[in-house]
């Protein structure tokens, strides 16, 4: 016991401790990895739903309910595992982790029905639960505040390398192989991305232990932060989240007429687009704050544009459907502007908490929009082809809008009472 104890306590660090090359190769890169192949498999039902609705005659239903799974159990898994990385450190948290979600990958790529599907599903998304916070956790730990929203946007940017990893290079596989020898594969590199964080990952110096404290997560939704960034970006991001997942290929499928091989390149460019973009914001954030520009304005200035192009989409704007689906894709990524706020914002010590707090809010919306999605179009005849008609799409993506709207419009209110009143405190 003794010698596994000495072993823990030489993998220890002090924050600062470690040079930039060094917190690249040992914090960012495995956290990132792992990251990168939770968006891959987030995301890849997206392409892969005509096989999938084939293996076990899903209805779109079924489908948006099966592929939402992931995300409920994201937020399922929250509260415990954001204590577990407050008391245990991200890296063996992630460890753990990770061998879970190698046994519901392996599961999913065996289930034949729609219940065995579920479960394997939720299994997957119990696992892949604590990558973002652990890397959130692992790099606001070893990297300079204000160096946060840029090393948090090139996070985001590996997460859309992954989902765009579950577009052309999926379809390019499925030449090769069967759907479930991909989740095969998928399982095997989840393994070893989970031993590759527990050899390299460095350990900060323990803490002392700490009881699930429901005060705290209460002064942590109480936080000024906290309540206005959620009130602003909230709803964007789940909705980003549930539509990009799954139901934007169909819409550009089933509205838009595209074949399956168009679907999966304009996909990749809308993946590519998001890894652009989730750059493009932690420089533009910081960009701004050089000129006294705080995030959340930056944050309302793309939200208002996210919107902007699900009107183009609820119009009917045929022409662009191709344009549309990759700008959903690259003004989305403003919304994960939310956990740099909110990270800046809070004690080092409540940076996995005040994480948990946000994906708890995040992924049981991304749930509820992306089988609620389904459910919607569920409401329209289908024709032969089980194909929904644009009416159905106009109406589902009409609910979106009209759910998003209130935040600006309270977020607006805000900032003009408080320019009226005058000077207050910003809000990082």
């Amino acid at each position: 016991m003794s010698g596994t104890s000495a072993v823990w306590r030489s993998r220890e660090r002090v924050p600062g401790q470690l040079s930039g090359l060094a917190v690249l190769c040992l914090v960012f890169v495995p956290y990132a990895l792992g990251h990168y192949l939770s968006c891959l498999l987030r995301t890849v039902n997206a392409l892969l739903a005509p096989q999938l609705m084939g293996a076990a005659a899903l209805t779109p239903a079924e489908l948006g309910l099966l592929t939402s799974a992931y995300f409920l159990a994201f937020a399922l898994a929250q509260l415990p595992v954001g204590l577990a990385l407050d008391r245990y450190g991200p890296r063996r948290v992630q460890f753990a982790m990770l061998l879970l979600a190698t046994f519901g990958t392996l599961a999913f790529a065996g289930g034949s029905t729609f219940g065995q599907m579920l479960v394997a599903r939720t299994l997957m998304g119990l696992g892949f639960a604590g990558c973002f916070m652990a890397a959130v956790k692992a790099v606001s730990t070893w990297v300079a505040p204000a160096r946060l929203p840029s090393v948090q946007g090139y996070l985001i940017a590996a997460g859309g390398l992954g989902a765009a990893s579950a577009t052309l290079p999926v379809r390019l596989f499925l030449q090769f192989a069967d759907w479930r020898w991909l989740f095969v594969f998928l399982a095997l590199a989840c393994a070893a991305i989970g031993l590759l964080i527990l050899l390299l990952a460095p350990t900060p110096p323990a803490i002392a232990s700490k009881r699930l404290d429901w005060k705290v997560l209460a002064d942590v939704y109480r936080h000024p932060a906290f309540r206005e960034t959620a009130g602003l970006v909230l709803v964007p991001h789940t909705v980003f989240f549930g539509v990009q997942g799954l139901w934007i290929g169909r819409w550009l499928a089933e509205v838009g007429r595209f074949p399956e091989q168009s679907v999966a390149w304009l996909l990749y460019l809308g993946m590519a687009a998001v890894i652009f973009g989730a750059i493009s914001v932690g420089m533009v954030t910081e960009w701004a704050a050089r000129r006294g520009i705080d995030a959340i304005t930056v944050a309302a200035a793309g939200v208002a544009l996210f919107v902007a192009v699900q009107v183009g989409i609820v119009l009917g704007w045929r022409p662009g459907m191709a344009l549309l689906s990759v700008l959903f894709m690259l003004v989305g990524t403003i919304t994960g502007i939310e956990y740099a706020i909110v990270a800046q914002a809070m004690p080092p010590a409540l940076t996995g908490r005040a994480s948990t707090c946000l994906n708890l809010l995040i992924f049981s919306g991304a749930f509820v929009v992306q089988a609620g999605f389904g459910q919607v179009l569920g409401l329209w005849q289908p024709d032969a082809a089980h194909h929904y008609p644009a009416v159905a799409w106009q109406a589902a993506f009409g609910v979106l809008v009209l759910l998003q709207l209130p935040g600006l419009a309270w977020f607006a209110w805000r900032r003009r009472r408080a320019a009226l009143a005058g000077p207050v405190p910003e809000v990082p």
